[in-house]
């Protein structure tokens, strides 16, 4: 036997999710997980450390959020034969397109890039399904429902507040505090509490912007303002589907947590006004 320890370092992204640690484990494995037979080690809350015995065999070791985005929102390891003790280190990423997964520091594992390409094309496709589903929901109410012009409305739920239209609907999406879709948008808002890291209410809202860019890796990304508000935006390209998504990230600091809420809207005709964008994010509010 040797003693596998794996450290999960405390980030912004993910923090209220405890992780799933699963081994391969061919024969009384009960969980299969990238058509990979595996038996559970335990699970990691956000900046834990845990050791685990393990076996001398060759196995991947998997992070996963849960059984229901096992296929896309996970991450492995391959770790070789020996008896030498090993030590592991990662942290959640942000990443909208496979439900900011887990990610193994200094990965060298055979295939882990196509996997992690997989798990975002996958993750996307779901996401996307989850708003089409949203959209048909509202075709039921009536044909006569989409001829109407959209009215404001506003939607408070987990401590914010913000205006949208009549058009959205709040849906529940992992790991996100709150979700609101549309046909034509999508609203993601994810709550960082301070309690996640000693002196983290100290740092500014500038100063967090770059952790996301920094902790996320965040490629191509324009920082900006949008009508005084502080702005990240970047494109992601489906590359199955051939469709390019446009997000606005503002992030926003209350008396308790940091906020990041995400706007999404597919580029291209009907693409939603810049300045529309700012006028939801502007209508915010939080009760702290």
């Amino acid at each position: 036997m040797r003693n596998l320890t794996i450290k999960r370092i405390k980030s912004f992204v993910g923090c209220l999710a405890k992780m799933k640690l699963y081994i391969e484990d061919p024969v009384a494995g009960t969980v299969s997980i990238n058509n990979t037979l595996c038996s559970k080690l335990g699970e990691l809350k956000n900046g834990e450390e845990k050791t685990f015995q393990i076996g001398e065999q060759a196995a991947k070791v998997f992070v996963i959020a849960d059984k229901l985005t096992k296929d896309y929102c996970n991450e492995y390891y391959q770790l070789p034969e020996g008896q030498t003790d090993i030590a592991l280190s990662g942290q959640n990423r942000f990443n909208v397109a496979n439900g900011n997964a887990f990610r193994f520091d200094n990965n060298p594992s055979e295939g882990i890039a196509e996997s992690r390409k997989r798990g975002s094309r996958i993750g996307l496709a779901v996401l996307i399904a989850a708003i089409l589903i949203g959209m048909l929901a509202g075709l039921l109410f009536g044909r006569s429902l989409l001829n109407r012009s959209s009215k404001e409305k506003t939607f408070s739920s987990d401590g914010m507040t913000i205006t949208l239209t009549d058009a959205f609907q709040k849906i529940s999406v992992e790991p996100y505090t709150v979700v609101y879709d549309s046909q034509k948008a999508a609203v993601f808002a994810l709550k960082e509490p301070f309690t996640l890291a000693e002196g983290l209410e100290a740092i500014t809202l500038d100063q967090y912007a770059e952790l996301v860019i920094q902790a996320n890796d965040l490629k191509d990304v324009e920082k900006k303002t949008l009508d005084g508000l502080p702005c990240l935006e970047y494109d992601f390209t489906n590359t199955e589907s051939n469709q390019t998504f446009h997000y606005y990230i503002f992030p926003f600091k209350t008396g308790d947590a940091f906020w990041t809420v995400q706007f999404a809207a597919l580029k291209g005709s009907g693409e939603i006004d810049p300045q529309q964008i700012a006028a939801w994010a502007k209508s915010i509010t939080f009760d702290s």
